[in-house]
């Protein structure tokens, strides 16, 4: 955890000192780890802060799947793809072997 931008605090240090400790994940906009017995227990942050995480992630598997996309286009127009009729074929055969035909 340690190439998060966080801060670290104890779960009870938390539950004693909560106004105090939720003033500081607004105004810094960083995650606060809790920890429980000295070890991380816990990863806290504002909704603000959540908010643009989720969108994030979001954009990034957007990105991901347009790059899959990309380069199954590519491979298509090499001619490295195969026919639709064939693909389908193969899984009607594939299918009717595993249902014992």
């Amino acid at each position: 955890m340690s190439n998060l931008p966080c801060d670290i605090d104890s779960l009870s240090n938390f539950e004693w000192d909560t106004p105090k400790i939720l003033r500081q994940l607004k105004e810094s906009g960083h995650p606060i780890v809790l920890t429980a017995n000295g070890r991380p227990e816990l990863v806290v942050q504002d909704a603000a802060s959540y908010q643009k995480l989720i969108e994030q992630a979001a954009r990034a598997e957007r990105i991901e799947a347009f790059d899959a996309l990309r380069s199954a286009i590519e491979e298509m127009k090499a001619g490295k793809g195969v026919p639709i009729e064939d693909m389908f074929a193969d899984m009607r055969r594939l299918l009717a072997e595993k249902q014992g035909r």
